[in-house]
């Protein structure tokens, strides 16, 4: 017998952080229009000033809405050409949100945060 005794973890009340997925040309099929629950996807670029700053906002939306199953996901598009050329995506940054793989709202350009939260919850 060992003098060291592993604790017991407790993981009820640990909270996982659903981490901003990047999703490509390749699996955004997959990952955003076959998932059930709600994904808000963020088409943008390194380049993108706006984009850098919406970046901190939308990793805070991730934690702060993860008890409500939502994904936050990024396409680079200078990376990944064909998906926002599919969307019509003229300018970055684009957000898109779908429910249930089907799209059904998008803003465009830098948000504030709360008007963000307020833009997902209509559709929770």
């Amino acid at each position: 017998m060992s003098i060291w005794k592993k604790p017991k973890k407790n993981y009820t009340n640990i909270r996982v952080n659903m981490a901003v997925l990047n999703i490509s040309d390749h699996d955004f099929e997959e990952k955003v229009l076959k998932d059930k629950n709600i994904v808000l996807c963020d088409f943008w670029a390194e380049w993108c000033g706006p984009c850098k700053q919406i970046s901190p906002i939308l990793e805070e939306l991730s934690e702060e809405l993860q008890e409500n199953k939502i994904m936050i996901a990024k396409v680079n598009i200078d990376d990944n050409p064909e998906t926002p050329s599919k969307f019509g995506i003229m300018s970055i940054p684009t957000l898109l949100l779908f429910k249930e793989g089907k799209l059904v709202s998008t803003q465009v350009g830098l948000q504030q945060k709360k008007d963000l939260k307020s833009w997902i919850e209509t559709y929770i």
